[in-house]
């Protein structure tokens, strides 16, 4: 192998979109990203082309919905209703100090704050940035 060639074992993109999403300041947006949906390939092709999170969500099959406010507690006890809640995913950004909820639904509803998906927004698109960089 010369000096300017690839060597043996070069990151696919899928490795690097895992690497990077991996990163801690992306562990909200994977909590999320892994309970919506197990397929990794579908949600990295998904980051890559879309340009907002609320479409994100839609392309991975979900509908984005805002409230107000989310009592996390109150959220735990709807839980496995039927027609409630499948998931609670609490998230608290340390450096905003910002508490960032978001709850998966059994009518394939996210259901969020819009302090909460501008976060988010923020991240993917950081992510996206990321991702496009050349190492």
């Amino acid at each position: 192998m010369t000096k300017d060639s690839q060597p043996a074992h070069a990151e696919s993109a899928q490795q690097r979109f895992e690497r990077i999403l991996s990163q801690a300041p992306f562990e909200g947006l994977k909590a999320i990203l892994d309970r919506i949906s197990p397929n990794r390939e579908v949600v990295c092709a998904g980051v890559l082309v879309t340009s907002s999170y609320e479409e994100l969500v839609s392309r991975l099959g979900y509908k984005l919905t805002l409230t107000k406010q989310i009592h996390v507690q109150d959220s735990y006890s709807k839980l496995g209703l039927p027609g409630g809640i499948k998931a609670v995913l609490p998230y608290h950004d340390i450096p905003s100090q910002s508490s960032l909820p978001t709850l998966l639904n059994s009518d394939a509803t996210l259901t969020t704050t819009a302090k909460a998906a501008a976060f988010f927004n923020g991240l993917l698109s950081e992510l996206k940035k990321q991702l496009n960089a050349r190492a």
